[in-house]
């Protein structure tokens, strides 16, 4: 993984670029975890902070397929992680083919995206773009709940967001049952949705405060 900090990437003067994930899903080397695998580390999931959590990992998606790692990004209220593609790739969901208000960032369980992944530099080819060492359960983060993360104010909503095809192509099909079981929706592994309230600069290792 190449670092290139002196890089400016998506035209935001304070997103520097780390490193990019080649997408490894028709990769036959790659040992998923099994289901049983997967159950043995709810429990440290679950260990994971309610009200004072990090900031992992930063990814920024700037096309289809592709994952950018970035050490320092910038989150904007009218365009999510500038230099990420959410914007200007728009949504099925929605009836003019606009991006999906509620979906601006995805954010996943650091804790669950290590577990799925196997090999932690696979982890951003889940999809999100922020991961966090925090609960995401329902419980602690109910619609409508603010986090504090560097500079910027993110606030969750209750859009849906589960695990995929794409999801289990890379992390295996034991991966999406088990971020789509009872267990999993409790906690929320696959993650949240969430929109950018004030815009501010994020940084990797950033403290992460429930308001």
């Amino acid at each position: 993984m190449a670092r290139r900090d002196e890089n400016v990437v998506g035209g935001g003067p304070h997103t520097r670029e780390y490193g990019r994930v080649t997408d490894t899903t028709s990769d036959d080397t790659v040992t998923h975890r099994t289901l049983s695998e997967l159950r043995d580390g709810l429990d440290d999931v679950r260990r994971s902070p309610a009200d004072h959590g990090t900031l992992e990992l930063v990814v920024s998606r700037p096309g289809r397929g592709e994952r950018e790692v970035l050490l320092v990004a910038q989150l904007d209220e009218e365009v999510g992680l500038i230099g990420d593609n959410w914007l200007e790739r728009g949504s099925r969901r929605t009836p003019d083919g606009s991006a999906e208000p509620l979906a601006q960032l995805n954010i996943m369980n650091s804790r669950a995206a290590t577990l799925v992944a196997v090999d932690p530099s696979r982890r951003p080819l889940a999809g999100d773009q922020l991961y966090l060492d925090l609960d995401l359960s329902p419980e602690n983060l109910a619609p409508g709940t603010r986090l504090a993360v560097g500079d910027a104010i993110i606030e969750v909503n209750a859009s849906p967001h589960t695990g995929c095809a794409k999801f289990a192509r890379r992390f295996g099909t034991d991966a999406a049952q088990f971020v789509n079981s009872p267990d999993g929706k409790a906690l929320r592994l696959r993650g949240i949705c969430a929109t950018v309230a004030r815009s501010g600069i994020v940084r990797t290792g950033d403290a992460v405060r429930k308001l």
